[in-house]
């Protein structure tokens, strides 16, 4: 049987669902993402993307571009809690879920059709769940693999639904702009055009003289993507190698106890995280960036492995503390929080709740801390949002 494989595409993910959860923005230019000097484009509505505004922009530049955009600051808990009913749609379809991102997902439906119809039937009902239960519009690229799927997905946004079939890939994808080619990057692209390569098709066929000094060794690789190779499966459930949560000050900060109060706020949100995942951490890390844009890493394992915030937290603040001893007066510009050497959690058992995780090489000790806190925090947070409660240590 001939692969069949979806790429679906949330439309203007997080700016939709601004403007789903407020009418007021409908059909408005709707920036999500935090303003300020250093502030970057979360999503952009398709009204301001008409102004040249796109995702990963400086938030200054696209301010410039459409000065009469609403900005509206990210609620990351709200689009997790949406992604995860979109996500429940696909996996009525397949378990073959390769998740991309919060709004992005391949699907591998080959062995879905006996049941549930041809590819496109399926890439409807796909699309027609996900508006009943969100509200919401996704744009699907159906192929017979991932590459060209994701390039279909793409062609009629928003709200779009293309069909590549193995007999009409050169076809479709010949005209193509290169810019089109997942992964090829805006400096190298630039490079490919100046080239003389303007399309997909005169990329495939493009001699070995002209390509090797854009890609070297994969000259090969990059004629066969674009014409529409790809073998890749979709692989479901990938392992999380790490979990983090990071941020970029407004301002450099270089007064410890705010950079501490930091520190506690991106430590919290990274447990959080690793709980809802089902998850444990048994390094913590911490990723320091200062004013000249040099970056450090410091890292610790801890033993048994834990998602109890006040354990991780206490681990990170150890780190930076003792960065900050040897940097002293070191203005900062990003702080993060890494987790990793993630394993399931398991239940502990009834002797067990009161014992401590410690740093590797330092024993443990008992704790009367009751671990039912850091769920309680979750379930008030997931009904009433991020900021019902926070952490005495996050405020600065």
């Amino acid at each position: 049987m001939i692969r069949a494989i979806l790429h679906v595409d949330m439309d203007a993910f997080y700016a939709s669902v601004e403007q789903r959860d407020n009418p007021e923005l409908a059909g408005k230019p709707v920036i999500v993402g935090w303003p300020g000097g250093r502030g970057v484009v979360a999503a952009a509505s398709y009204a301001v993307r008409k102004f040249g505004v796109r995702s990963a922009m400086p938030m200054g530049q696209a301010l410039r571009l459409c000065p009469h955009a609403i900005c509206i600051p990210p609620r990351m808990q709200q689009y997790r809690e949406v992604s995860r009913v979109v996500f429940g749609v696909f996996h009525e379809i397949t378990p073959l879920v390769q998740g991309l991102s919060l709004d992005e997902a391949y699907l591998d439906v080959t062995d879905s059709q006996a049941l549930l119809g041809e590819p496109a039937v399926i890439a409807r009902r796909i699309k027609d769940d996900v508006r009943k239960r969100t509200g919401l519009t996704a744009s699907v690229g159906v192929a017979t693999n991932k590459l060209v799927a994701k390039i279909a997905s793409d062609l009629d946004k928003p709200d779009g639904l293309t069909l590549v079939p193995q007999s009409r890939i050169r076809q479709v994808l010949d005209p193509l702009s290169v810019r089109r080619l997942p992964g090829l990057g805006r400096k190298l692209g630039e490079r490919v055009e100046a080239a003389g390569l303007r399309t997909l098709g005169e990329l495939r066929v493009a001699t070995e003289a002209v390509l090797w000094p854009l890609f070297g060794r994969d000259s090969a690789r990059m004629r066969e993507r674009a014409a529409g190779v790809d073998d890749r499966p979709v692989q479901p459930d990938l392992e999380e190698k790490s979990l983090s949560a990071e941020d970029t000050f407004a301002q450099d900060l270089a007064d410890p106890r705010r950079l501490e109060a930091q520190l506690c706020r991106l430590a919290d949100l990274a447990c959080e995280r690793l709980r809802g995942r089902g998850l444990m951490a048994g390094r913590v890390g911490v990723k320091i960036r200062r004013h000249d844009f040099a970056t450090f890493t410091r890292q610790r394992a801890i033993a048994p492995p834990t998602h109890e915030e006040r354990t991780l937290r206490n681990v990170a603040r150890e780190l930076l503390s003792r960065w900050l001893g040897e940097h002293s007066g070191a203005k900062l510009r990003l702080l993060g929080v890494v987790l990793t050497d993630l394993s399931p959690a398991s239940q502990l058992g009834l002797f067990e709740a009161g014992r401590q995780p410690r740093p590797a090489g330092e024993g443990t000790r008992d704790s009367a801390r009751d671990p039912r806190l850091d769920s309680a925090l979750d379930e008030v947070r997931a009904r009433f949002g991020r900021d019902a409660l926070r952490r005495g240590n996050t405020i600065d």
